[in-house]
């Protein structure tokens, strides 16, 4: 027997050659280049598809590194000689134990690095070795005072203790100085000499790089203190390591107050060295805790008359004639923060006479940007007519041919015993109407003959309406399904009138797409609204103005004294008790007020009260620190008319967007968000900066709902939404939905107590609700400057 034989398919595969299509042979192709001969280096090619030679490579690898080497320079060029800027390194103890003083201490030991250390505040080290200075910020452990050392400092030391853990006081440093922004960090560890098992050293360190690591991932290793080699390891790399900085404070000049002195001829000057940017002498600004102001003059400031030790009230030598560098111009910003007066009417008189106005000369509520009916039609009477159904294609003239046939009846026929039981069904007393026997269900029951318009309706006596609302309510109230379904709801008092009192709300057709009439909320806005700073398109403004700062201004590394207008004599004292005083330059149109928006997204450790709209928070973003009470809304992009969703809570896991009136920002600057407590600030969460934007629309929406108090196939009888038939007829344009999905509108008022008829889209469950939604605007707050 003769076996298969396997055989592979061969690995060289024939390929046939293409078919030409016309006019491509040779002769044809040649002469249609006329001897032209195609560059193929002049071809655009991606990256991958460019085969560099080793040459180019070469020269674009020297490029790149030449590149790097310029920025290198560009950073550290200020730390460059003996006579360059010290490096500002923030010494925090983060457990009770924990000795920031006794910490530096143990640094400048290990170099023999002698020097005076406070307390509490500043000193400045020579490290002959490095050729370097180091100005150590020695803090404890007061929030505030952390924030400040560490939102200017190039490093930010963190003490922590080999005999106790870090308290909640320490993680709320912690996460407020990660929310805020921080350059580079090292840890380093005390008491490491006090364990009475040495060989548990390597287990500590190890358990507390791992609780560091959670907060700061880029931590490599936790120093110890009490040994020589790690300290003098930790002097290295402060001397070495080059900043990487933090976004929003080197994208301004800043500067960090080495001296602090009042004349009475020239009043308050700061002395220190220009970091950042450039200092412009037009641009206004910022100290935190005393606000805004103008730059008198910019004298050059000697490096030698800088004292070693601050903190205790030292006097430095005056300089008799220091150089200006610079001095303002016409161009200098105003301290001015709203737009001068302009001409307007008295807001006032239109809020007091706004709501009546609007119900006496209207006839319906306002839906979308105009309204549905006219003001001399009495609606209340106004029989509704139903569309006609015309054949596709019908033209107006024809259909003015064509008989309207009632086909409500058609609708209606055919209703069975199960049509009838489910309006039964919806009079049970578990619904919550009780005591309908009898009489009163013999009022209930409708006569659904060959037409629905012969449906008999009855008003019931007031004080059975009254009992039954109230037994309706007080089940439902205890539902909580239907309070997360509609978080909205409002359930409006028999004897309030719906028209009154909501006549600021309105009807949206969408939320995201329907126009929003502005004009209506003219007599409403807060005072000074048309004096606040509006920016059109913030983005290319904010790119304009970044671009500004790059250039111009008494250069970084410049030691300078600082003169400003109208300074307070105080900060001369605050600065001799240790505090930091920081002064931060603001850029252009920084100082205007305006409708700011800021990212919240609360903290997953915040376990205090909910926070509802318009509570009072503490806010800092950027340099400044500030008092507000800010509205919340839906955060993500708004449709196309610029709307937002009000939200009355701050919701946990979900980031909201806080408006509040305050200073224009520019770039996408961290907010940290804390609440005032007995005890001190509790943090609340962390986001950014937004933008500017007046135009955005917050709107604050209410849901009324109803019941459906009979029901036949698509028409239903409604109840409890309304109490009376004039609120009917005011509310009639606005669409109406259930909470299962339906949509519908409103055919008909019934009575005098507020049932109406309404038509939906397909057949409802007696169990829905029936609901209505309105809208009105909600103004921002102002803002205050914090100064604790």
């Amino acid at each position: 027997m003769v076996s298969a034989v396997h055989h592979h398919r061969p690995t060289a595969k024939a390929s046939n050659k293409s078919f030409k299509s016309r006019h491509a042979t040779k002769s044809s192709l040649k002469a249609r280049s006329k001897g032209r001969i195609e560059d193929l280096d002049n071809v655009r090619k991606s990256p991958h598809q460019t085969m560099m030679s080793k040459l180019g490579r070469r020269n674009k690898a020297r490029q790149v590194q030449a590149n790097k080497h310029k920025e290198l320079i560009k950073e550290t060029r200020i730390f460059d000689g003996r006579k360059g800027a010290p490096r500002i390194v923030a010494v925090v103890p983060l457990c009770e134990d924990g000795d920031a003083a006794a910490a530096v201490r143990e640094l400048q030991s290990s170099l023999d690095l002698g020097s005076e250390v406070p307390g509490v505040g500043s000193v400045t080290t020579e490290v002959e070795r490095f050729k370097q200075k180091i100005q150590w910020i020695v803090l404890g452990r007061e929030l505030l005072a952390v924030l400040d050392a560490c939102r200017i400092a190039d490093f930010v030391v963190l003490v922590l203790s080999a005999n106790q853990e870090v308290d909640s006081a320490g993680e709320l440093i912690i996460r407020s100085v990660e929310a805020q922004g921080i350059s580079n960090t090292v840890v380093v560890v005390q008491h490491m000499e006090t364990l009475e098992q040495p060989k548990r050293k390597p287990e500590i360190k190890k358990s507390l790089l791992s609780y560091i690591s959670h907060f700061y991932p880029t931590t490599a290793k936790v120093n110890d203190l009490s040994s020589a080699q790690e300290s003098s390891n930790v002097i290295r790399s402060l001397c070495t390591q080059t900043p990487k900085g933090v976004h929003w404070r080197d994208a301004r000049s800043y500067l960090l107050a080495d001296d602090v002195r009042w004349s009475e001829e020239e009043g308050l000057a700061i002395g220190g060295v220009i970091r950042g940017k450039g200092l412009n002498v037009d641009r206004l600004v910022h100290i935190q805790g005393y606000g805004d102001f103008q730059i008198e003059k910019i004298c050059e400031y000697p490096s030698d008359s800088v004292p070693k030790v601050h903190g205790h009230g030292d006097v430095m030598a005056v300089d008799p004639s220091p150089t200006t560098l610079a001095s303002p111009t016409e161009n200098q910003d105003s301290l001015l923060d709203l737009a001068p007066e302009a001409e307007m009417q008295d807001i006032s008189d239109l809020v007091s006479e706004a709501p009546t106005n609007m119900t006496e000369s209207r006839r319906g509520v306002l839906l979308d940007d105009h309204h549905y009916f006219d003001d001399d039609i009495d609606t209340i009477n106004i029989p509704y007519e139903r569309p006609m159904r015309l054949p596709k294609g019908t033209s107006s003239y024809q259909a003015a041919w064509i008989l309207d046939e009632d086909s409500d009846a058609s609708d209606l026929e055919g209703s069975d015993c199960d049509d009838l039981d489910m309006d039964m069904e919806a009079a049970r007393p578990e619904d919550g109407v009780e005591g309908l026997a009898g009489p009163a269900m013999t009022e209930m029951m409708t006569d659904f003959g060959d037409d629905a318009k012969s449906e008999l309706f009855l008003d019931r006596p007031p004080d059975q309406e009254i009992a039954e609302i109230a037994a309706f309510r007080n089940n439902r109230a205890a539902d909580a399904t239907d309070d997360r379904e509609f978080p909205d709801e409002l359930e409006l008092h028999p004897n309030v009138t719906a028209r009154e009192r909501l006549a600021r709300y309105r009807g949206l057709k969408s939320l995201r797409t329907s126009k929003w009439e502005t004009t209506e909320d003219t007599p409403f806005q807060p005072e000074n609204w048309d004096r606040l700073a509006r920016i059109g398109n913030y983005k290319s403004l904010k790119n304009k103005v970044l671009s500004e700062a790059l250039v111009g201004g008494v250069v970084p590394g410049s030691r300078v004294l600082v003169h400003l207008r109208a300074a307070p004599r105080e900060l001369v004292a605050a600065h001799s008790a240790g505090k930091i005083v920081a002064l931060y330059g603001l850029l252009q149109h920084e100082h205007k007020q305006a409708v700011v928006n800021f990212s919240l997204t609360p903290s997953t450790e915040y376990v205090g009260p909910p926070i509802k709209a318009k509570d009072t928070l503490v806010v800092q973003v950027g340099p400044r620190r500030m008092i507000i009470n800010p509205l919340f809304s839906q955060a993500g992009g708004t449709g196309r008319n610029n709307v937002a969703k009000f939200e009355r809570f701050l919701a946990p896991g979900r980031t909201s967007v806080a408006t509040v009136v305050g200073p224009v920002m520019w770039g996408s600057v961290p907010a940290v968000f804390w609440r005032q407590t007995e005890s001190g600030l509790e943090l609340v969460g962390s986001g950014s900066f937004v933008n500017v934007d007046q135009a955005r629309v917050v709107a604050k929406r209410v849901v009324l709902t109803g019941h459906p108090f009979k029901i036949h196939k698509k028409l239903v009888t409604v109840r409890y939404m309304f109490f009376n038939a004039e609120d009917v007829a005011w509310f009639k344009a606005i669409p109406l939905f259930t909470k299962r999905g339906r949509s519908g509108f409103v055919k008909e008022s019934l009575g005098t107590h507020g049932y109406f008829k309404a038509t939906f889209d397909g057949k409802i469950n007696p169990q829905d609700a029936v609901a209505i939604s309105l809208y009105k605007r909600v103004f921002p707050r102002g803002s205050e400057e914090f100064r604790g």
